[in-house]
């Protein structure tokens, strides 16, 4: 009905003033708005939650379906007499997979280990593994000991002797030589050091230690349930796996939210994925990582890992050019695994042995990011993708290097870094028990090695042991009766003779006992010492092609020498006939180095080292040499000049028929122990130098000053010393002996400043040092904060010493090191 108009004789309404209200708004006061009826409940536009449930509920009943049809066919398999053959895509592969693993797990949980080890066998991915194990128990069950060619190997497990292994430690770069890690790693370990194993190495702490659980007999293994039984287990398992599933589907359902994605949250800290482990050259980092490839192979360890690849950055090196795409990649060099085209629902192990000698940029700021394993791309990227977990991100990474490498990873992609020590005074005694069978002969060796300190320390590294076990066996059994090696010169021109009689031997025919040095076993020498010490000098250790031709070598002759001189230099063939050439160790590079540079002053005059002095006298040479080396970055030429000195001895020289001829004398040798000592009384020389010139006295045959000290300690006259390089000697000797060094007191010697800095490696090796009193000042404490920072160190006292604000605040960037092991300051 229409609203009564105005009557008649009533005035006009008066016209609206202008508003802001619209005109239908307007029209609407007059003319009230009807509205429709709302739909029905089972018409109405679903909202965000229904549509949300609605697509859970659809995914929840495919995913249960595709369960139980997977179920199924596992059944099947399990009972056929055939194992898995198939032909999927890689999407359907990979769900396949996914149900697997989650059927494995429920089983195991269920205590059925057995059935969980055929069902697991008889899949396309137990095919693959059993294939793959095969292939590394024929690749790692003999290892090449000091060598790398045909007909010098020897059973893993007859030569194993275990390292020791540390957890903690920093992924950062540490540029000393590596002498000074050995020295370091002499002494005994501390308490607060936690050793690892092998074995442990991707067990968080709470599963460390863990009994192992047995494993079964082929017997056992072969044993089968009755069909009623696997049916029953099957089902139990497919009820596991629906409970899960629909655990996992009601909180996303019951709490959508509206901020964006869905995410999910760890409930407690995952497993371990990458270890980085460090030490030095020769250390046996390689043999550790092919002892635990063949431990997974013959199911010794880490048999939760459904495939192992072993990888050596050497032959990564070799593909820096060419593009794969990761399952490319793990096809191409390990073909056992063509059957399968996806990985990433597999619990998989990376080895990556020596990251030091890897020639790619591994670039982790640049690097694009890859996620698909099917997508190709370079090898650098590849590896880079893995490393940060772009890239299979629930795979497990074990990558190996030496010190001075380590920063190449980033900290935050490491999740435990350990460091390989080497032997353990026990596993050394060990070591030799084994290559010397006779039990007289390795009861003397172990006797003559722990009477010469320097050759004990360097026994830490199972490659000098080999040396040492590869020369003292061959005098022993010899008719050469000289008396055994007491420096490491003498070691090592032993070595270097053991092999050129070798090579006699097998290209002459001769006895071994009465062989000479020809020209041509000379000009070998003089052609490896040269690529030794050109390349030491670019800090190269490794050599390509295209280092040898650098150096004046041509491949040719190179593998003559690798095949003359085994033991001291090798090549390792890798893809495409591609070779690495190597020296068994950087202490075999130096003393080839030191012996270049020596036989080329004596027989032209020219001095290779750059030398402010005008004399070309030997005196001259000599004192050149010492300068340099107190003068390289980190002592990095530490070694090499202990090898220059002890050629200078006639009684080494004489070791060395042919055509050598030195015209040093015993003046001379006297003039270098005068310039040595002088040198070690200089202020400002670092006690990690001085320590080195010490070594260097010893291998010219010059123990004076240490007879001296020797004495002096023996007849408790410690407060009468004041050259630094009479505490230079206190801190030789104490390293040098038995007695555990776990507390350190500066006051049982002399509280003073110019004793603690020369007794900073004695410091650097306890586990507590008082200094308390000992009139220490700031300039003491750049130097401790240096030890925090690399050392065992648990408690320091340092209290009653004026060491001012600027020497707190020194120390403190020692606290605050991630090695720091300090407990307790005073």
């Amino acid at each position: 009905m229409d609203p009564p108009g105005p009557g008649p004789g009533s005035k006009p309404r008066p016209k609206p003033a202008p508003s802001s209200v619209s005109l239908k708004s307007d029209h609407s006061k007059d003319n009230p708005l009807y509205f429709r009826e709302p739909p029905p409940e089972d018409q109405r536009e679903p909202g965000p939650k229904e549509q949300l449930d609605a697509i859970f509920t659809r995914l929840e009943e495919d995913i249960l379906t595709f369960v139980k049809e997977q179920l199924q066919r596992l059944h099947r398999l399990l009972v056929s007499e055939y194992p898995e053959s198939s032909s999927e895509s890689e999407e359907e592969q990979s769900s396949r997979e996914a149900v697997l693993n989650i059927t494995l797990d429920f089983l195991r949980r269920m205590k059925q280990e057995q059935l969980a080890e055929r069902l697991s066998s008889r899949s396309s991915v137990g095919v693959c593994r059993d294939k793959l194990k095969s292939h590394l128990q024929q690749r790692f069950n003999c290892v090449f000991e000091g060598v790398a060619k045909a007909g010098n190997s020897a059973p893993l497990h007859q030569i194993y002797t275990e390292l020791y292994i540390t957890e903690g430690g920093a992924s950062e770069v540490n540029q000393e030589h590596e002498v000074r890690h050995i020295e370091t790693a002499s002494r005994k370990p501390a308490a607060t050091e936690t050793s690892t194993t092998c074995e442990d190495l991707f067990k968080g702490p709470a599963h460390r230690h863990q009994p192992i659980r047995a494993e079964l007999t082929e017997e056992q293994g072969t044993q089968t349930k009755s069909k009623e039984e696997n049916e029953s287990i099957f089902n139990k398992a497919m009820q596991s796996v629906k409970t899960t599933f629909t655990k996992f589907f009601v909180p996303i359902r019951e709490e959508p939210s509206e901020e964006g994605p869905i995410r999910a949250e760890l409930k407690e800290e995952g497993p371990i994925r990458t270890v980085l482990t460090k030490g030095v050259a020769g250390v046996g980092k390689t043999v550790l990582t092919q002892k635990l490839s063949l431990d997974w192979a013959e199911g010794r360890a880490h048999q939760d890992v459904q495939l192992l690849f072993p990888f050596t950055f050497r032959e990564l090196n070799v593909l820096r050019d060419t593009e794969y795409s990761l399952v490319e990649l793990l096809h191409h060099f390990f073909s056992q695994t063509k059957g399968l085209c996806s990985f990433q629902q597999l619990q998989v192990l990376f080895i990556f042995d020596g990251l030091d000698e890897c020639r790619l940029p591994l670039d982790f700021s640049r690097t694009r990011v890859l996620t698909e394993p099917t997508e190709s791309a370079s090898v650098e990227e590849l590896l880079v993708n893995l490393i940060r977990g772009s890239l299979l991100p629930s795979a497990r990474l074990w990558i190996t290097t030496r010190p001075a490498a380590a920063n190449q990873i980033p900290a935050e992609c490491v999740s435990m870094v350990t460091e390989v020590r080497g032997f353990s005074d026990p596993q050394k005694e060990q070591y030799f028990r084994k290559r010397f069978r006779d039990e007289q002969q390795a009861t003397a060796v172990i006797s003559h090695i722990k009477s010469i300190h320097s050759l004990y320390i360097m026994c830490h590294i199972p490659v000098f042991c080999w040396i040492l076990s590869t020369v003292l066996l061959h005098l022993m059994e010899t008719r050469e009766r000289r008396e055994l090696p007491h420096t490491l010169t003498q070691m090592y021109i032993h070595l270097l003779v053991v092999q050129a009689k070798v090579k006699n031997i097998k290209y002459h025919e001769g006895s071994g006992t009465d062989l000479h040095w020809t020209p041509e076993t000379w000009e070998m020498v003089r052609s490896l010492g040269k690529l030794a010490f050109e390349q030491l000098q670019k800090g190269n250790l490794i050599f390509y092609e295209s280092d040898l031709s650098e150096c004046g070598l041509d491949t040719a002759a190179a593998s003559v020498y690798s095949g003359v001189f085994t033991q001291v230099f090798r090549e390792e063939p890798g893809l495409y006939q591609d070779t690495v050439y190597c020296f068994i160790h950087l202490t075999v590079q130096e003393f080839l180095a030191a012996l270049h540079v020596h036989e080329t002053f004596f027989s032209s005059g020219e001095n290779l080292l750059p030398t402010p002095h005008s004399s070309e006298s030997p005196e001259a040479f000599y004192r050149s040499a010492v300068d340099q080396a107190l003068q390289s970055p980190n002592g990095h030429l530490d070694l090499f000049l202990r090898f220059l000195l002890g050629l200078s001895l006639s009684t080494n020289q004489s070791l060395l028929p042919g055509q050598l001829t030195y015209t040093g004398s015993a003046s001379t040798n006297q003039e270098t122990v005068k310039y040595i000592n002088q040198k070690l009384n200089e202020e400002g020389l670092s006690a990690e130098r001085s320590l080195n010139l010490l070594h260097c006295l010893n291998e010219l045959n010059d123990r004076s000053l240490m007879e001296e000290i020797q004495r002096v300690m023996t007849e408790g006259r410690l407060s009468g010393l004041y050259s630094p390089a009479q505490w230079s000697a206190v801190s030789f000797l104490l390293l040098s002996s038995d007695s555990d060094l776990g507390e350190f007191d500066l006051r049982k010697y002399q509280a003073s400043e110019t004793a603690l800095l020369k007794l900073l490696p004695v410091v650097k090796a306890s586990t507590k040092a008082i200094l308390s009193g000992c009139g220490l000042s700031p300039l003491s404490c750049a130097p401790l904060a240096s030890v925090l920072s690399s050392s065992s160190l648990t408690h320091l006292d340092l209290s009653n010493n004026d060491l001012q604000d600027s020497g707190v605040e020194l120390l403190c960037s020692g606290l605050k090191s991630a090695p720091c092991r300090l407990h307790t300051l005073r």
